[in-house]
């Protein structure tokens, strides 16, 4: 499964070239093509947790047509332009999820001090010009990974965001899903997927809903987002989007019997939207074949749901009601995107967070669950608002 590459210093896993950097508490391994992140192994409570989805076919023979982003698939990875990009965009074709998701990154730096490590890699984009540097940090004594982003030289709307995907377990409702206050949230409009080819969703196209439990279906009933795995055979897509006035935004999944909590945080002014991709062996067309399931991607985004940066960066429903679903980038001022995922145990009794809090010191925050129970976990919010003094 991992072969070392001495001259290289990177290692086969899962099929990919990766580069790999690890603390006392985090083993990571990012990919060359595509920059995927994962697998990341978190250390906690003497035990190995890894969280995230690897693809079923990650180590086999794959169509040579086959996109790079289905061939790597796994983990995390940045998207720029988020989505199908099926549509051009003022004469811009990009791949699905972007560049970044797609082609080789090549390495910059990689370095470990007193107090971190740090894996530097960046990639020059070739159908919008320009540079996106990528950075993966790893604190000692943290239970977590410390993601950024900066993208320079470009100009004009883009759509972007970060695709973190976990795996659950089996079990029907072993995951608890929450995320912090969102203003509206709506099922992907359209059909995301189609019968005849061989492709199915659950969830009501286009409905709008106000919490994650109670989500219109095509059968007039409702359904719980916030337990998973649900509805196996279906693949749905919703989106939510985020209050900007809290100092962070997060999104949080509680496993109560494997005794653990996996949370992002993010600024929501840079990243306004949360997708839900509820993965849960809707697909049975190659190379899917209906067996990627217990699936849940939990993506930060700016983008008007999966369509693309010609959907996204055009009037849309959404961009008319206020909520943008581009940045506008400047060739003369970068764009930092950052973003923070941890991993710690919970006690017996803990269920769905119910709040995330940076505490006085900025040194930890605090995870409170709905019924109470409270955990402390080492991190540093602070990276979100500025990457010189974090």
């Amino acid at each position: 499964m991992k072969n070392q590459n001495r001259k290289t210093g990177k290692k086969l896993v899962y099929g990919q070239s990766s580069w790999r950097l690890a603390s006392a508490q985090v083993e990571a391994f990012v990919t060359e093509l595509g920059g995927h992140l994962g697998p990341v192994n978190f250390r906690i409570s003497g035990r190995t947790i890894q969280p995230f989805s690897i693809a079923p076919w990650a180590e086999e023979k794959t169509d040579p047509k086959l996109p790079a982003i289905l061939k790597v698939l796994r983990g995390d990875f940045f998207c720029m332009p988020f989505g199908g990009n099926s549509r051009p965009y003022r004469g811009e074709q990009h791949p699905v999820h972007g560049e970044t998701a797609n082609n080789p990154w090549k390495l910059v730096a990689q370095e470990e001090s007193q107090d971190r490590c740090s894996l530097h890699l960046q990639l020059a984009t070739k159908i919008r010009r320009g540079h996106v540097d990528k950075r993966i940090n790893l604190v000692r004594g943290h239970p977590a990974v410390y993601c950024e982003h900066v993208i320079s030289g470009m100009r004009g709307p883009m759509d972007l965001g970060h695709h973190a995907m976990l795996k659950f377990p089996e079990e029907p409702g072993s995951g608890l899903v929450s995320t912090s206050r969102f203003v509206t949230g709506q099922v992907f409009p359209g059909a995301f997927e189609l019968p005849a080819q061989r492709g199915y969703s659950f969830l009501k196209p286009g409905a709008a809903f106000e919490s994650l439990d109670q989500v219109p279906t095509i059968t007039g009933e409702t359904a719980d987002l916030s337990r998973y795995p649900a509805r196996a055979g279906f693949e749905d897509l919703v989106l939510l989007v985020n209050d900007v006035n809290v100092p962070f935004a997060w999104t949080a999944v509680a496993f109560p019997k494997q005794r653990y909590v996996w949370f992002a945080l993010k600024d929501p002014r840079i990243l306004r939207e949360t997708i839900f991709w509820i993965s849960n062996g809707g697909r049975h067309y190659p190379p899917w074949n209906g067996r990627h399931t217990a699936v849940m991607g939990l993506e930060e985004v700016t983008a008007y749901f999966a369509f693309g940066l010609n959907e996204s960066a055009r009037p849309n429903p959404l961009a008319d009601q206020g909520h943008p679903t581009v940045l506008q980038l400047n060739a003369r001022q970068p764009l930092r995107v950052p973003y923070i995922m941890a991993v710690a145990a919970i006690p017996a009794g803990f269920d769905h967070v119910a709040s995330i809090e940076s505490d006085p010191g900025h040194e930890s925050v605090v995870l409170q669950s709905r019924s109470g129970r409270k955990i402390s976990v080492p991190l540093r919010v602070e990276f979100l608002e500025r990457a010189e003094t974090w």
